[in-house]
């Protein structure tokens, strides 16, 4: 290539078939120097993408030093045609560089500086997307009137539109995917897309975006420079679109005067690895490509495209214990040439194949077929970067912290196991809940299958291009990530806004094992709480703060300081909750009503930790002491106001419970957790019922308090179950309900029940079906029931005494925990 006009390749950003075209055009051209649409601040990385751990697809990321939130992608996959050209240039000692606007003006563009009128272009950096999209690689560029309008033309539809088609995918697989570069004219292609471009910007102009003139000015400028630096021999590998605007022929100072006065801000460039699902427009990205899997496959294929991809379906297929044999991958191939040949296609592509797919190995199911695309179609490919590439120090603290505990950051979702008492495992939670606290979501807990123990965690995984920035963020909080969290925990902790985000915070410092949060955090905490009157604030505070409790033993975090103050937190919420129950509508009473459940289960936990604190400090005195208990500044002495909490609580509940100012909906879940508790006898709860259901009272109200008593999920109608009374009672008041108040109680009573099990329902039917003299009890059955004994077995029930005593670990208890215990379990 001797010319002094430059080699314009136009092309589609991750267009494997441009990609094939790129290649060999610089094959026969040999330029000099190959310039790439992209951000010039990024020439110094491109000798990374000649080391062996670089492997796409990977991104150049862009970000504003002092506003890392600012922030710009140029992805790049291994059939994107910059990057072959990149590789070309490096594997040929041929200079690379990137020639598009520089990212420290497109990342200070301010919105409304040039598109005031005409709105954001599709490829702006700004806008969420980058160098790649449909619109930026000649297949998405609008007209005025579009522009006015904000609709945008996409110039691939066109020309599809033109040539018959009604898929522009299908088009420019058609014209361009399916062809090989031959032996004929390797330019020809390219000439062809650019008097195409050429044509359709003369009917729809440039689309009055003034960014899209700007970039095109400073790419001539560059062209330019590099002309008269090598004298010839330059190739341009840039989005189709602009070939016709550069090719144009404009004075120097005109392409000045469009550059002259743009805003600019500071920015650091890096590589970062990226994913498949981030080059599909599925995932929201729209970086121009449906399949990135696919056309991924297609690079790659060195022959026979059609039959290969069969054999990689089958293969995922058969991991997910489908029965697909050599005979389905064959009949598969033919169907999809078949296919081909009816359509008029040159070769089989992604709808064929998908069609056979379906047809063949999936038995017509759409279900697999799902899984082939999202696995196969779109992939789950994450690139990697050398370790080499610039970063942030967080970054580098986060990469390190990654390989000393095994714990690599991959595309595809995955769950992970915790056991804390393994020290790698316990480390893996330290980290993930630490970069949760920083806003970097790698991972999110879920419920563990199969344990309830504190010690066991499960954490959901996937690694998402988007939080490279979100650790260039965090890292103005510090350079590793245990000074950034803890810097973290300590701003979020004197800015938070309710004193349930202080506690929710706590809790999380204690998770991600904090210590020196932890003190700011609990002098913040205790300031909220000694200010806050607001009852309904502090129960909802309360279950967090017991929540952090549990973490003392597993993680060997001191929790001495939080026992107390959540301590006396409940006994505020003891004296404040009645009168905080009183004259309530029906929403702040179910709100009530929550509020009360959790604070039951907090104090359980409460109390059992403020026993095992007495149980050691008991322990740790020595035998010989003598003269007055020896005050435990968090226990107390024996008349510590935090003993007996489970007691004082039962008062507060049995207040609640006879109150008429109550909410009925708080009144009986009052009665049902005494009930649980065994603080309540059968009768006695009976007997409220009773009161409750009696015609005195109005029908709404007692359909409150039967939604409080037995609501909330299985629990209550097991007691339904198993207490034919309280059925009973419950089954005559609805029979009674007034014809007119019945649609005013239907609802709340529809939910109350719904929220049961269907077997459970079931069993209800069957009861009230069988009428008041028949039913007698589920769990022990009753007399007149086929196949259930008149009454208890106790001899057979004494049988399998020692296998629940062993299953509940009560052998060998030193308490001398006897069977009678297995009373207060089974409740």
């Amino acid at each position: 290539m001797g010319g002094r006009e430059p080699l314009l390749l136009g092309v589609r950003h991750h267009g494997p078939g441009s990609a094939r075209a790129v290649r060999a055009a610089l094959e026969a051209a040999r330029p000099r120097v190959v310039l790439i649409e992209g951000p010039p601040e990024a020439d110094a990385l491109i000798p990374l993408a000649a080391e062996e751990d670089m492997r796409p697809p990977v991104a150049l990321l862009a970000h504003a030093v002092d506003e890392p939130g600012r922030s710009a992608f140029w992805p790049l996959a291994e059939f994107s045609p910059e990057w072959v050209a990149i590789r070309w240039a490096l594997e040929h000692d041929v200079p690379a560089r990137f020639i598009d606007l520089p990212a420290t003006h497109s990342l200070a563009w301010e919105e409304g500086r040039f598109d005031e009128a005409v709105g954001e272009t599709p490829d702006s950096p700004d806008s969420g997307t980058a160098p790649g999209s449909r619109a930026e690689a000649g297949v998405g560029a609008p007209d005025p009137e579009a522009t006015r309008t904000g609709l945008r033309i996409d110039p691939l539809a066109v020309l599809a539109e033109t040539a018959g088609y009604d898929d522009p995918e299908r088009w420019w697989e058609d014209v361009v995917e399916h062809r090989g570069t031959g032996a004929g004219d390797v330019f020809a292609p390219f000439v062809v897309v650019e008097e195409a471009m050429g044509a359709l910007r003369e009917v729809y102009g440039s689309g009055g975006h003034e960014r899209d003139l700007v970039r095109e000015a400073y790419m001539r400028l560059q062209i330019r420079a590099a002309q008269r630096e090598f004298g010839g021999g330059v190739a341009v590998v840039c989005g189709a679109w602009h070939v016709p605007a550069l090719r144009e022929r404009t004075a120097v100072a005109a392409d000045r005067a469009l550059l002259k006065g743009l805003p600019k801000v500071k920015a650091d460039m890096t590589w970062v690895p990226w994913t498949y699902r981030r080059l599909a427009r599925v995932s929201g990205y729209g970086a121009g490509i449906d399949s990135p899997g696919w056309y991924g496959h297609l690079f790659g294929a060195a022959d026979r495209p059609v039959e290969r991809w069969m054999t990689k379906v089958a293969g995922l297929l058969r991991e997910e214990d489908r029965i697909v044999s050599s005979a389905h991958v064959i009949e598969a191939v033919r169907l999809a040439q078949t296919l081909a040949a009816m359509r008029g296609r040159p070769l089989a592509g992604l709808s064929e194949t998908t069609d056979a797919v379906r047809a063949v190995m999936c038995e017509g199911s759409d279900l697999p077929l799902s899984l082939v695309h999202d696995r196969l179609v779109v992939g789950d490919v994450l690139g990697e970067v050398p370790r080499g590439a610039p970063a942030v120090p967080l970054q580098r603290d986060l990469d390190r912290t990654q390989r000393r505990l095994r714990l690599k950051p991959e595309a595809l979702e995955r769950e992970l196991e915790l056991d804390l008492r393994k020290e790698t495992d316990a480390g893996r939670s330290r980290l993930l809940h630490r970069l949760r606290l920083l806003g970097i979501g790698w991972g999110e807990p879920v419920a563990s299958r199969g344990s309830t123990g504190t010690f066991r965690e499960t954490w959901r995984l996937r690694w998402e291009p988007e939080l490279s920035v979100r650790v260039a963020e965090a890292g103005v909080w510090g350079t590793t990530v245990l000074a950034a969290a803890t810097a973290k925990a300590q701003a979020d902790a004197v800015t938070a806004q309710s004193l349930a985000d202080v506690t929710a915070l706590a809790e999380r410092c204690l998770l991600a094992e904090l210590p020196e949060a932890l003190p700011v955090v609990m002098r913040v905490l205790a300031d909220r709480a000694a200010l806050d009157a607001d009852v309904g604030h502090l129960a909802q505070a309360l279950p967090a703060l017991v929540r952090s409790l549990r973490y003392g033993d597993v993680r060997g975090t001191d929790t001495h300081a939080l026992t107390e103050v959540a301590a006396g937190l409940a006994e505020r919420v003891f004296v404040g909750l009645p009168p905080a129950c009183a004259a309530l509508d029906a929403d702040a009473a179910e709100e009530m009503r929550g509020h009360v459940d959790s604070v039951h289960g907090a104090v359980g936990l409460l109390a059992d930790v403020l026993a095992a604190d007495e149980t050691a400090d008991g322990d740790s005195e020595p035998a010989h002491a003598a003269g007055p208990p020896v005050e435990n500044p968090l226990r107390g002495t024996p008349g510590s106001p935090h003993r007996d909490l489970r007691l004082r609580w039962r008062s507060v509940l049995r207040v609640l419970s006879g109150r008429d100012t109550v909410p009925g909906v708080v009144r009986g879940r009052a009665v049902r957790l005494l009930l649980d508790d065994g603080e309540l006898g059968q009768d006695e709860a009976a007997r409220l019922m009773g009161l409750v259901l009696s015609p005195g009272t109005p029908p709404a109200d007692a359909a409150a308090w039967i939604e409080g008593f037995v609501g909330g999920g299985a629990g209550g109608g097991l007691l339904l179950v198993h207490d034919e009374r309280l059925l009973g009672l419950v089954d005559a008041w609805l029979t009674g309900v007034p014809a007119e108040a019945f649609t005013d109680v239907l609802p709340l009573l529809r939910r109350t029940f719904s929220a049961y099990e269907p077997g459970v329902r079931r069993t209800l039917g069957e009861l009230v079906r069988r009428g008041p003299g028949e039913r007698g009890s589920a769990a022990g059955g009753g007399a007149g029931i086929p196949g259930f004994g008149a009454d208890l077995d106790t001899a057979r029930a004494d049988a399998v005494l020692p296998v629940v005593r062993l299953l509940l670990g009560l052998d060998g208890d030193p308490v001398g925990a006897d069977d009678n215990d297995l009373v207060g379990v089974g409740r």
